[in-house]
């Protein structure tokens, strides 16, 4: 089984805000067409898109790169953007990045930019706590988030060695 993952977003001046939840609803409006031609047209039965990030799986590469080529070519037919730099073509046990997250076939895990980012964010939110500047809820919050996330993955080990040096 073998992934294709590109990413779209619309044009200037048509961009959408990033974060905004009208973005979600938008990716929607725009990308439908989308998820019609690759079932209807390419007959593609391994299909998942989230907003603008989606993948599509089948068992051979040449399959694969003929789809990539009529899903680009889809996109500039309606005034969409294809970032080939994120369109790669590979087997899913190299593992497919989603949400945050590395998918294989038999586990999840946290990217590790995502680890680093959390560490310092939580590291910098504990360090306010210990000051004054932020209370235990607000800081206790963030830890919940941050659990919350990376409870999707297999990550009690992560999760332990992150949040072991906060001490209460």
């Amino acid at each position: 089984m073998l992934r294709l993952s590109p990413s779209c977003l619309i044009q200037p001046p048509s961009s959408l805000p990033i974060g905004n939840l009208s973005s979600q609803f938008w990716s929607n409006v725009f990308l439908h067409p989308l998820d019609l031609f690759v079932r209807d047209e390419l007959g593609c039965r391994g299909y998942v898109r989230y907003v603008d990030d989606f993948a599509l799986f089948a068992d051979d590469k040449p399959t694969l790169w003929r789809w990539k080529a009529a899903v680009r070519e889809h996109l500039v037919g309606r005034r969409l953007q294809f970032h080939a730099g994120s369109a790669q073509v590979q087997p899913v046990a190299q593992g497919i990045p989603w949400l945050g997250f590395v998918v294989f076939p038999t586990h999840r895990r946290v990217k590790a930019r995502k680890v680093v980012a959390a560490t310092r964010r939580l590291d910098g939110r504990y360090a306010a706590w210990q000051r004054g500047e932020l209370s235990f809820a607000e800081f206790d919050a963030s830890v919940q988030g941050w659990i919350n996330h990376v409870r999707y993955a297999d990550s009690w080990g992560l999760r332990t060695h992150v949040l072991s040096p906060f001490v209460f």
